[in-house]
């Protein structure tokens, strides 16, 4: 067989040969953990689990509220963030210039610690894979609560009482299964672990979502949900309902009413080829009897990721200050 015969032409995503090579075409550059001047966040890499060496997490900490507060009467522990990135399941990774910036500059403006998941990628490593690196991940954190963990910022500087969980695209996807997983945990007491977080609010950026009937702007735009379907199949070839898998297709999930946390922000753009699956997902978040409250912002012109793509924008601007309000709405709330 030839190496260069191909099995799956993503372009100008990725390739994937007959001989199991993975070509990725984009989502490949990457930048070192670093003290970045113009936020004052500091970050770096660290190991997550022994038996997965390919999970991993790069961490951020604002310095001036950390570090560099050398005031021990007015330290106090902040937030957590736990960060899931884009991608499809297949490409991108927490150590890219864009999700690096845009980490540096999120930290910074919502005065927050972040753990930025490395999880495994399809096709190599296919759904779960992902899930359960991102629940391994959460057990990891976890380990910080009595202030001893393995990790010495979020030991010292992480308050998991109160923790959120955010991503965006298949980031936001897993971010969703995330707070499933863990209300279900909570009520069926199956990991202790759990106990340990207080998970206070999920935000989903243009999550995500698909399903076999095409709804809203899926019906005009054929060619990139095409490509969306392609990719979705490649990362979970076990999906035997196709994008009515109830990972992909949260209308089919039955545990909606178990989201973990009480207060869930869905980003939307409206011209994103799954508009009226977000919003469909809103609904069924509000008809599900989960008792909790959901926010949606949708940016009107805007398409997929238009706030890494074009982060200095107006629209982008506008969302990363609605994602920092609710973080701290939430520290008004429950203090």
């Amino acid at each position: 067989m030839s190496s260069s015969e191909i099995a799956y032409d993503f372009s100008p995503h990725l390739r994937v040969y007959k001989d199991g090579r993975v070509e990725r075409l984009d989502g490949t550059a990457t930048v070192p953990p670093s003290y970045d001047q113009n936020t004052g966040v500091l970050s770096k890499d660290v190991a997550i689990s022994a038996s997965t060496p390919c999970l991993s997490a790069r961490v951020y900490i604002p310095t001036e509220t950390t570090i560099y507060n050398h005031s021990d009467a007015n330290r106090k522990k902040l937030p957590l963030l736990v960060y899931f990135h884009g991608g499809a399941f297949c490409l991108e990774t927490p150590f890219s210039p864009m999700y690096h910036d845009y980490l540096n500059s999120l930290v910074s403006e919502a005065d927050v610690v972040a753990v930025s998941v490395h999880y495994r990628r399809a096709p190599e490593h296919p759904l779960p894979a992902a899930y359960d690196d991102s629940w391994t991940a959460l057990e990891w954190v976890s380990s910080h609560s009595g202030g001893d963990g393995p990790d010495e910022w979020l030991s010292a500087y992480a308050d998991l009482r109160k923790v959120y969980m955010a991503g965006d695209s298949a980031g936001g996807n897993i971010a969703h299964h995330m707070g499933l997983r863990f209300g279900c945990a909570l009520k069926s007491k199956t990991s202790s672990w759990v106990g340990g977080i207080d998970l206070r609010g999920i935000i989903l950026v243009q999550p995500f979502f698909m399903g076999n009937e095409p709804i809203g702007n899926e019906r005009t735009n054929l060619t990139t949900r095409s490509l969306l379907i392609g990719l979705w199949r490649l990362a979970c070839p076990s999906a035997t309902d196709g994008c009515d898998d109830p990972r992909i297709n949260p209308e089919k999930d039955p545990r909606l009413s178990s989201m973990g946390c009480h207060r869930v922000l869905i980003f939307i753009a409206e011209k994103e080829v799954q508009r009226e699956r977000e919003w469909l997902y809103r609904d069924l978040l509000v008809k599900s009897g989960w008792e909790g409250s959901v926010e949606v912002m949708e940016a009107k012109g805007e398409g997929h990721q238009f706030h890494l793509f074009h982060p200095t924008s107006d629209d982008a601007v506008s969302l990363m200050r609605r994602f920092v309000s609710f973080l701290k709405e939430n520290e008004i709330c429950r203090g």
